[in-house]
């Protein structure tokens, strides 16, 4: 049987960061946590048709910072910012603290997973051809710009009985490897004869790793090369001119 991993979770600390940052004892972790499920519930819900990519969630001592990932931030901020102003009320009135809201725009929606989920979901809730939208998916990522994608639905597939589970790819995506920048998102799609889950991988290509730092207190042997250099080449000795015999001053 094969171990799935979860691409993100799998990259933690290396390509990838936490979605959540902040830091809270064993007493307060499930509080906190439990807030941070309500604000993406109540901003996803507010919002179903911002095509929110995902939600970042920063604490400090009194305030909580929400950075909201969108391909349609004229809807998120609203007439005058109206629809931004209600949501961080909302927000404050939830968890109890401070909010501030910050948008951030997503350029290129079709090389984004959890954006490419969801619009596959919304095509299948339309009845439309699964394999229809498999291909066009997936081909409309590559002429974005994405290096690999693989998109896959499982679930009653075309009303049939029986359910199953299939997938389109085109290009590479290396899941084992973790210099992989991999994009993954899943969605569901509530059909009248049952749901269908959505999977989206999208690969852009291999993160650098970092430059080696020199410690400042290294010592100085650290940074000689461990090949010796070689000696210069010697001058070539000339040996003193000696006359030809029978040619010297003295003879007749």
């Amino acid at each position: 049987m094969g171990q799935k991993t979860h691409p993100y979770g799998f990259r933690l600390g290396f390509t990838k960061t936490w979605n959540a940052k902040w830091y809270a004892e064993h007493r307060n972790y499930r509080d906190l946590l439990k807030e941070d499920l309500a604000i993406r519930q109540a901003i996803r819900s507010r919002l179903r048709d911002a095509a929110i990519s995902r939600i970042e969630i920063e604490r400090s001592t009194n305030q909580a910072t929400v950075t909201i990932h969108t391909a349609k931030p004229g809807v998120v901020i609203g007439k005058g910012g109206q629809k931004v102003e209600e949501l961080r009320q909302t927000l404050g009135r939830t968890t109890g603290k401070a909010v501030k809201v910050n948008i951030f725009e997503i350029r290129y929606p079709e090389v984004d997973a959890n954006l490419i989920a969801e619009n596959v979901a919304q095509q299948l809730e339309r009845r439309v051809s699964f394999r229809k939208v498999l291909k066009q998916t997936v081909q409309r990522a590559m002429k974005s710009g994405a290096k690999g994608v693989r998109v896959m639905v499982a679930g009653r597939l075309g009303g049939g009985e029986m359910s199953r589970r299939e997938w389109e790819r085109e290009g590479r995506v290396p899941l084992h490897t973790l210099r992989a920048d991999i994009e993954f998102g899943r969605a569901i799609a509530k059909t009248t004869f049952g749901t269908i889950g959505v999977k989206a991988w999208i690969y852009r290509g291999e993160v650098p790793p970092p430059p080696r730092a020199v410690a400042a207190n290294a010592p100085a042997a650290a940074s000689r090369p461990l090949v010796a250099p070689s000696p210069a080449p010697a001058a070539p000795v000339t040996s003193p001119a000696v006359a030809p015999s029978g040619t010297g001053a003295g003879s007749a």
